[in-house]
Order: structure tokens, then C-alpha cells, then sequence
């Protein structure tokens, strides 16, 4: 089981887990793609941060996450 802890960081999930950024742009995190962000801006930003600044509900963010088999830290 894939764990999904939402206290670490951006870029220390993606370094774990490479396919979170297609699930993260695939739930309308856009920006976060763009080459060099995720070495920026990943460093500081969690995914209940980045759901508050962009408007995405958490609870659908981590419906999404455990319906591809990840198993959510709070």
C-alpha cells in the first residue's frame, strides 16, 4: 500500500512517489507541473495548502488519491 502522508511536502511526496504529479494535475493543479516547481515551490507547499489556495475540496482530493490505491496520513 502506497501511503499519501499530507504533513510532508510536494516535492518529498513526488520524490516517493512519481505518479502523484499526473493524479495532482489531473485534480487541477496545473501549475504545479510546469518544469522547476515542484523544486520551488514543492519544497514548502502541501497538497491541504495548495487545495485552500486553489479552491479544491481536500475531501475529493483524497478520494481521488485512495481510489488509485493510496492510503491517506493525516
Amino acid at each position: 500500500m502506497k501511503v499519501l502522508d499530507l504533513k510532508k511536502s510536494l516535492k518529498e511526496i513526488v520524490e516517493e512517489h512519481p505518479e502523484v504529479l499526473d493524479i495532482m494535475k489531473e485534480l487541477g493543479f496545473n501549475e504545479i507541473v510546469k518544469p522547476g516547481m515542484i523544486n520551488t515551490v514543492g519544497r514548502v507547499m502541501t497538497i491541504p495548502k495548495g487545495a485552500l489556495m486553489r479552491g479544491i475540496d481536500l475531501d475529493k482530493i483524497k478520494e481521488t488519491f485512495k481510489s488509485k490505491g493510496f492510503e491517506i496520513k493525516d
